[in-house]
């Protein structure tokens, strides 16, 4: 592998892609991996990253949202740049404009191999973008089912590939054509708002985002949304208190639920904490008051909420 490379552009799904690919590369030569989110970065945190290795092993530093570095922990990188270690791959991600320019043309000097993540706005390329996510499934599509998924959901890269994921997966074996697709879209035409509500429980943001579009997009409520989310929590909040020994069935008449909604909601707190769960239902009450009337826009209203309790399901 070459010593830098630099993903370059606003695209975060072509980043998220070529980003796979590298790391997918690193882990085949054994090479020790460590990312920094660059705004998180303390002094000193990128030089100890990019120290020599004792042991001579191959390692791997990436450095996401470069545009957001500190000041202070700018000259790390750019001494870095004058004296490289030969066994170190370093990945720098910048999503392009003035913001830290001068740092990426620092990096720019030191001959990396740029891969270009610039927001995709043709058809045909959005096309080849969604013929090679198929690849990378070890499927094939035809040129109508490639089509048909563009069609669909061309305006968000995002949900372009975590549609390619779920068709790749669900899909009989040979080619995904048109009607494997369009199967898929009926299937989402029946989202509910408790399709939403258990991907958010669940932590599984990019289902979470994906489900909630299809269910706003096919007719849902926001405010059925909100509910099937809040009632969620309330129920593990419910057998949060339970002795786990108790049987779901001898329950059921003191909390007010059938068993298994009981069993299921154990289940989910498996995964939940009490802090994560005051912090979700701080958030979804904030959103239940805005979709009703308290903000201008309840969708973003609600993917924020979704995108706060799916964080707040593996808070400690």
């Amino acid at each position: 592998m070459n010593s830098f490379y630099l993903l370059l552009g606003s695209e975060g799904a072509l980043a998220d892609r070529a980003l796979a690919k590298l790391v997918a590369q690193c882990k085949e030569e054994n090479s020790e991996i460590t990312t920094i989110a660059a705004s998180d970065a303390l002094p000193g945190d990128i030089a100890d990253a990019l120290a020599p290795s004792l042991f001579s092993e191959r390692r791997t530093l990436i450095i996401k949202d470069l545009q957001d570095l500190p000041e202070d922990s700018k000259d790390e990188v750019t001494r870095y740049l004058d004296s490289p270690d030969p066994t170190m791959t370093v990945v720098f991600a910048h999503k392009g404009g003035v913001k830290g320019k001068a740092l990426l043309d620092a990096i720019k000097k030191a001959k990396p191999e740029i891969i270009a993540c610039d927001a995709i706005k043709k058809e045909a390329d959005k096309e080849s973008f969604v013929k090679d996510l198929f690849l990378d499934s070890g499927r094939k599509a035809t040129p109508g089912a490639v089509k048909a998924l563009v069609g669909a959901l061309g305006s968000d890269l995002r949900e372009l590939q975590q549609a390619v994921s779920q068709i790749s997966l669900d899909a009989p074996a040979g080619p995904i054509d048109e009607q494997i697709v369009d199967k898929f879209h009926q299937g989402r035409i029946e989202t509910t708002g408790f399709d939403v509500a258990d991907a958010t429980i669940e932590g599984n943001l990019p289902i979470a985002l994906v489900t909630l579009r299809s269910a706003l997009e096919t007719g849902t409520d926001p405010v059925m949304v909100t509910s099937a989310i809040a009632s969620s929590l309330r129920s593990m909040a419910k057998v949060s208190g339970t002795n786990r020994g108790t049987k779901s069935f001898e329950l059921a008449g003191q909390l007010g639920m059938a068993p298994w909604q009981i069993d299921k909601a154990r289940r989910q707190l498996q995964s939940w904490t009490p802090r994560g769960i005051a912090t979700a239902v701080e958030a979804i009450a904030k959103a239940d008051a805005d979709v009703k009337g308290a903000s201008s826009d309840p969708i973003y209203a609600l993917e924020k909420a979704v995108r706060t309790i799916t964080s707040a399901r593996s808070a400690r």
